[in-house]
């Protein structure tokens, strides 16, 4: 699991320290650059305001350490050898507040800075090796990122953006790989979301253009391309080993079994893990350290089986509670899965595919022995998975399909759908991540609770890692069974802190039935647990 720790303030000339009642808490944008290779220290600037220099840091992620360096907007990151390959969050602080959590993504490859002119195809930055992950900017609008690399005939070569979808960058971009005389011979645009990846076939021996530009993440008036300071990306090109994901997407916890990694230029030695037993966490990660990439696998506490690509076995006999991996490889593929159920009974079936980053617009549709339809859904927008509630009508013979919306296919069509009983649930959501609470004045933290499958109880809050004199109670703002939000009302003694604390919900009357709160991190599609309650000295 990653670990979350605070690392020690520097100490810097008096020269350099502002007054604290003139101070306000540092803002992070960007990290730049967003990602190191593991077993390396690296230079990385920050960017954002900082009033007060230099700053403390909070680190999620396991095996990287950050500090702040001497200059305004340097920290110095260093990553462990054994660091999980993956996405950290860096936060920075001062008694007065805190920064938004900002990713850094630790890689397995080498990693070098984009250099700059390389806008002209014909003086594309030299890239020397064949598996390397690069770290650039398109900080104008206009800009064009080239870089040349000599490759063999019959190799595969992997160009995958890290960009829009994991750092938050502003940019819909546009990868093209080309001749060396300029001719285009391969082009992706949206293959993870907004990041592009291009998988080629090396035709013949010689020296060949890796060209990237962009267009604004979200459309604007102008005909142009885009570029701006946040424009950050990291670009992976290797004709070496690549992860795409890992098959089955779902492991049964009390019987794990093995997983394949699955993606380019990979080893048997790369493909095949064994799941250990008695795991405890909800999603394992697997990577190679010589490969590019990682998977995640989502532990179940029930069985778990993979789709049964024979067309002659449909509708496949399945028991519920279930969780099967599935891949619609052919244009137009529905699966079909046969259950029986008893009258009443309450079930939900939940489509993942494009949350897990696949091209999938998941449908699912319920049907009787007959093939009537009792039930359909689809995402309630586009680029979202669908769950599906189903009432059992009466005892009988039902089927569960999945197709994909567009009727769509191919190997990477995958989809993970979890068919269990409904069970009454909820979620706790934060409106932010981070908040102020000032000695003397009561802070009031609404959160919104999303009721499912009919829960109906009272939640009763608590928060974990309270600073001293902090105390929190519960106001709640409509009747217990049907409330959408509950309040946590936070008071302070004149006592100044700063650090994480967990808001926890508990169902009343069921201690078990506990969940944590999240908040959405700006700009990004994740969300953190981890709140950050800073408590200023009074009259700062």
């Amino acid at each position: 699991m990653p670990t979350a720790r605070i690392l020690p303030l520097l100490v810097l000339g008096s020269a350099l320290v502002v007054p604290p009642c003139a101070a306000a808490p540092p803002t992070l944008t960007y990290l730049f650059p967003a990602g190191a290779q593991r077993g390396k220290t690296v230079e990385v600037a920050a960017a954002g305001t900082f009033e007060r220099w230099p700053v403390r840091v909070w680190v999620d992620g396991k095996g990287v350490d950050v500090k702040a360096g001497t200059d305004r907007g340097k920290l110095t990151v260093t990553v462990a050898e054994d660091a999980p390959p993956g996405t950290c969050w860096i936060r920075l602080y001062d008694e007065q507040g805190a920064s938004a959590l900002r990713p850094f993504i630790v890689g397995t490859l080498p990693e070098v800075l984009e250099q700059e002119p390389n806008d002209d195809f014909k003086k594309a930055q030299v890239i020397s090796g064949n598996a390397v992950t690069i770290n650039g900017k398109l900080e104008k609008a206009g800009d064009v990122d080239c870089f040349a690399l000599k490759l063999t005939k019959g190799q595969t070569l992997v160009a995958s953006i890290e960009a829009h979808r994991t750092l938050g960058s502003p940019m819909d971009g546009v990868l093209q790989v080309l001749s060396q005389d300029g001719f285009l011979l391969e082009e992706n645009n949206d293959y993870h979301g907004l990041d592009p990846q291009v998988i080629f076939t090396v035709p013949k021996d010689g020296t060949y253009i890796v060209r990237l530009f962009a267009f604004p993440a979200m459309p604007d008036a102008s005909v142009r391309l885009a570029g701006g300071e946040q424009y950050v990306y990291r670009l992976t090109l290797t004709t070496e080993g690549f992860v795409d994901h890992a098959f089955p997407l779902a492991a049964a916890r009390a019987e794990p079994g093995s997983v394949e990694l699955v993606g380019w230029n990979l080893s048997d030695a790369a493909k095949k893990h064994t799941l250990a037993r008695g795991l405890a966490d909800e999603r394992v990660s697997f990577f190679h350290p010589q490969v590019a990439g990682a998977a995640q696998v989502r532990l179940e506490p029930h069985p778990t089986i993979i789709w049964l690509a024979d067309p002659q076995k449909q509708p496949q006999a399945i028991s519920l509670p279930l969780t099967i991996s599935g891949r619609l490889e052919r244009k137009g593929e529905v699966h079909a899965f046969a259950f029986e159920a008893k009258k009443g009974q309450k079930l939900s079936f939940l489509a993942e595919a494009r949350g897990l980053g696949f091209p999938i617009e998941p449908v699912l549709r319920v049907t009787d022995a007959s093939g009537k339809t009792l039930a359909q859904a689809e995402g309630p927008m586009l680029g979202r998975d669908p769950e599906l509630a189903f009432t059992v009508p009466q005892d009988g013979k039902y089927q569960i399909e999945v197709r994909d919306l567009h009727a769509s296919g191919s190997p990477r069509h995958l989809y993970r759908l979890r068919a269990v009983p409904a069970e009454p649930d909820f979620a706790l959501t934060l409106a932010a991540d981070r908040f102020t609470l000032v000695p003397g004045k009561p802070l009031d933290i609404p959160l919104t609770i999303e009721r499912r499958h009919g829960f109906n109880l009272e939640i009763e809050l608590s928060v974990e890692g309270l600073p001293k004199g902090v105390s929190a109670i519960t106001v709640q703002t409509g009747p217990p069974a049907n409330a959408k939000t509950v309040t946590l009302r936070l008071t302070a003694e004149a006592m100044p802190a700063g650090g994480t604390v967990r808001i926890i919900g508990k169902a009343k009357g069921q201690p078990e039935a506990e969940r944590t709160a999240r908040a959405t991190l700006e700009g990004l599609s994740a969300s953190t647990p981890h709140v950050w309650l800073t408590v200023p000295a009074q009259g700062k």
